[in-house]
């Protein structure tokens, strides 16, 4: 079973009112701040001669990054609106682009037909899922993992809900691009910090290494303040 259509719409929707300038969405930092920092968390782990797969690659600016130090790059996303945006930015073809529904089990193995393992890159996508959608997520992971391929994912801590409640309930109102997602529908998702692990456990990979760190966004507090959110990371696949 594919993801509901109410969510695929969400996205789709998101996607389509998004503002094209740079950092104009919440979480799209620039990839100094984001991927570039999340790289001494996972490079050891990749092999730099399988493709790597971007998986919620929304407008494609960790993609574009990525594929700047990966031979071979596709970045996949849900929504339609969002590979669009990512392809339309990237008029060199740094990286290929595709949607993909991740919890679609023939559409991960199609996709992993055609790339063969791959290292997957993967940023707050496990927290915006349906809860019921979680565990057929990581196990198109694992599809696409293979044998030698490794998942390096980061998701919001169990401290992020407070803040992210703080903000949405300022009298001021929350800041814009939290406002933005918000208005959409698209809300954070529980996924317990203990809990995190055993997703990728359950799918049969072995968490090879894991830890902490803020993950920044694009919004400011009123005091010009950057708004980071607690975060965990961890890298995941077969263990040699």
């Amino acid at each position: 079973m594919n993801v509901s259509e109410r969510y695929a719409r969400v996205w789709e929707s998101f996607w389509e009112d998004a503002p094209y300038e740079p950092g104009g969405v919440l979480w799209d930092a620039d990839p100094a701040q984001t991927a570039e920092r999340h790289l001494r968390h996972f490079a050891a782990h990749f092999d730099p001669g399988l493709p790597l797969v971007d998986l919620g690659c929304g407008n494609g600016t960790q993609t574009r990054f990525l594929a700047g130090r990966y031979r071979r790059v596709v970045g996949v996303d849900l929504a339609h609106a969002a590979v669009a945006r990512a392809s339309r930015d990237d008029p060199h073809g740094l990286a290929a682009y595709q949607q993909l529904d991740a919890v679609d089990t023939d559409a991960v193995r199609a996709l992993h037909a055609e790339w063969g393992d791959a290292n997957i890159y993967m940023r707050g996508v496990l927290h915006q899922s349906d809860t019921a959608d979680r565990s057929r997520l990581v196990d198109g992971i694992a599809t696409l993992t293979g044998q030698r391929g490794r998942v390096f994912a980061v998701e919001l801590a169990e401290a992020c809900k407070g803040l992210l409640l703080d903000l949405a309930q300022d009298p001021a109102g929350p800041p814009p691009k939290l406002g933005a997602v918000l208005a959409h529908g698209i809300a954070p998702g529980e996924v317990q910090d203990a809990a995190l692990p055993g997703y990728f456990t359950a799918a049969g990979l072995d968490v090879l290494a894991a830890g902490e760190e803020p993950l920044l966004t694009t919004e400011f507090r009123p005091d010009g303040t950057r708004i980071e959110v607690p975060s965990l990371w961890l890298v995941a696949g077969l263990a040699a």
